[in-house]
């Protein structure tokens, strides 16, 4: 991990939005102990004041992050993200063709840690998990896989509509579609052709756009994340061409 600054994609009075580079973590974590650098301290240092996290992602996964800059804000703008009210889209690479557009519905139970929920007492209930998805290109390589002459893989296009732990993750693994660099849900066979034939070695899974009311202004705003280098790399030699920002939805 560099410490080159955080790209910020909005700020104003009331709030900040970076893009969050893969493999960082938005905070200290005691499961992450050997972990130096993290957004939110990097955040607070580069802007000179402090921020609050309104929502996480993953360690692996880049894209679009959204912090308040004071409790006020936290407070007025925690209830679009506990109703679902905001609107997410994300990008991922795929195992397989994904040949039509389709919503998945389907429950998840929450995955416990081992260690932080050791002692919990009940095993969690299935809650409700829905998943929007949309095939937007595809390859076969020739690269074998297990018995398999070729590879195939897409570029697909999501919309959480709840925020289950790893819902995309485990939904993509649902539909036999994981995505590629997934270590816990995905297949490790295809994760190595994109180690070791594109110099690959992270999560393909992009939070690009986040759409949402501000919590003071009331104002409609549609914050869209770049992807970084070794997307771009990817999308080039696969001969793929990235959405517009007009359709990063998947619409």
């Amino acid at each position: 991990m560099t410490d080159l600054p955080l790209s910020i994609l909005y700020q104003d009075d009331h709030l900040v939005v970076v893009n969050k580079p893969a493999g960082m973590l938005v905070h200290r974590s005691w499961l992450d102990k050997g972990e130096t650098r993290f957004v939110m301290q990097t955040l607070r240092d580069q802007i000179g004041q402090h921020v609050y996290p309104l929502h996480r992602l993953d360690k692996p996964t880049s894209g679009v992050l959204v912090f308040a800059l004071s409790s006020d804000v936290a407070a007025a703008m925690m209830p679009q993200f506990a109703n679902n009210q905001i609107k997410k889209g994300y990008h991922a690479i795929v195992r397989g063709w994904i040949t039509d557009a389709g919503q998945l519905d389907y429950p998840l139970v929450e995955e416990q840690d081992k260690i932080a929920d050791k002692h919990a007492s009940q095993v969690p209930e299935a809650k409700s998990a829905i998943t929007d998805y949309q095939p937007l290109a595809k390859i076969e390589l020739p690269i074998a896989t297990g018995r398999y002459a070729t590879s195939r893989y897409s570029l697909v296009a999501m919309q959480p509509h709840t925020g289950r732990k790893h819902q995309l993750r485990r939904h993509m693994h649902h539909l036999s579609h994981p995505i590629i660099g997934d270590t816990t849900h995905g297949d490790g066979r295809h994760n190595r052709v994109f180690r070791h034939h594109f110099d690959c070695h992270r999560l393909l899974l992009h939070a690009s756009q986040m759409c949402f009311e501000h919590p003071v202004s009331g104002e409609f705003l549609t914050v869209t994340a770049p992807i970084d280098n070794q997307w771009q790399a990817l999308m080039e030699a696969f001969a793929w061409q990235w959405p517009d920002n007009a359709n990063l939805m998947g619409n």
